[in-house]
């Protein structure tokens, strides 16, 4: 994708010009710490607080692996916001194989605040089947085979940077021939589940318990949501 540049919102006296590119390799250091301070405030700015797991589950391979779909939002030379997708799951490491082999490299299980998160997780994984009650997991369905995350630092939250982003990965998928996408995102994130539905994402399925996470102490619930292609 080209460089594009676009205003975003700001105040009278000053509008800050935002370009939307996509990812090259020497953004790899300042996109890693963005990932590292993008969600804070959200439920999910941190799982088991071991940055460099998180972000080889989470933002490595979409790096590595499909840079062509990873839209950068840039502010005065500096990055603001990205959107991490990908075309096709089916050719992607799912999120099950990419935590697992976290947990391996990082010897997270001999981690105490990792260690602390999986055995919550058990915990809450007992207590759904003793339930009967499904939990949070991949999605797989040909109609829907594109996915993607986004974050945005929150110094650039209301300014049309998530909205830019989310265009210019619309537009990735419109020219690819892509069937559909769908994203996960909380049930207890509305101002997220409110954004996607603004850029016509459609709630999808149950909203299982996503085991070990919590907000504030208490259970969060998976929230998937897809989009017809073209």
């Amino acid at each position: 994708m080209s460089a594009a540049a676009v205003p975003i919102r700001g105040t009278e006296e000053c509008v800050d010009v935002m370009e939307i590119r996509t990812f090259t390799e020497t953004d790899r250091a300042e996109l890693r710490r963005l990932f590292h301070r993008a969600g804070e405030g959200a439920p999910t700015a941190s799982l088991w607080e071991h940055e460099e797991s998180e972000a080889a589950i989470y933002l490595d391979p979409y790096m590595d692996l499909e840079p062509d779909s990873l839209f950068l939002a840039v502010v005065d030379g500096a990055l603001v916001g990205y959107l991490a997708g990908c075309l096709d799951s089916a050719t992607f490491p799912s999120e099950s194989e990419r935590l697992e082999k976290a947990i391996r490299k990082y010897r997270l299980i001999f981690r105490r605040k990792p260690a602390a998160f999986f055995a919550r997780s058990m915990a809450d994984l007992a207590w759904s089947a003793v339930r009967r009650e499904p939990t949070a997991g991949d999605f797989d369905d040909p109609r829907w085979p594109s996915h993607l995350h986004i974050n945005v630092a929150p110094s650039a939250r209301g300014t049309g940077v998530a909205d830019e982003l989310m265009n210019g990965w619309l537009d990735r998928l419109k020219a690819a021939g892509s069937p559909g996408c769908h994203l996960q995102t909380l049930v207890e994130n509305s101002r997220a589940v409110r954004f996607f539905e603004r850029m016509g994402f459609t709630q999808h399925g149950p909203t299982p318990l996503v085991p070990g996470l919590r907000h504030h102490g208490t259970r969060l619930h998976q929230q998937t949501m897809v989009q017809p292609g073209a």
